[in-house]
């Protein structure tokens, strides 16, 4: 299993927790630290629907510039978007052999274990 978020999100420490307490092995992908590559963020997108990974409810998205948001149409403006701005990508994303989730509700890591 391996975890991708940013440390200090509160979403992701719920999630490492939760993953340590159910002694689940896992990495940690650090955003901040390791950045996100366009490569990365392709293969999430032909899993997950590009609106998934993007998060435009966080204070990133917020402080964008109207037109730089109206530049986000598709796959590929929202993958340079993120892979320019990590902080952008909904936290935490865990990926579990062919399965990928993103956000953290216990009941769906549950269903890993």
């Amino acid at each position: 299993m391996k975890l991708y978020g940013i440390p200090n999100c509160d979403t992701v420490k719920k999630a490492r927790a939760w993953l340590t307490a159910h002694q689940q092995e896992h990495s940690f992908h650090d955003f901040k630290k390791e950045g996100a590559g366009a490569e990365l963020l392709a293969g999430w997108v032909a899993r997950l629907d590009w609106q998934t990974l993007l998060n435009k409810q966080g204070t990133t998205w917020r402080k964008l510039d109207p037109a730089r948001q109206a530049l986000v149409v598709d796959a590929a403006s929202a993958i340079a978007l993120m892979q320019e701005q990590p902080s952008l990508i909904k936290r935490p994303v865990l990926e579990h052999g062919e399965r990928l989730l993103v956000g953290f509700k216990p009941e769906h890591y549950e269903d890993l274990i």
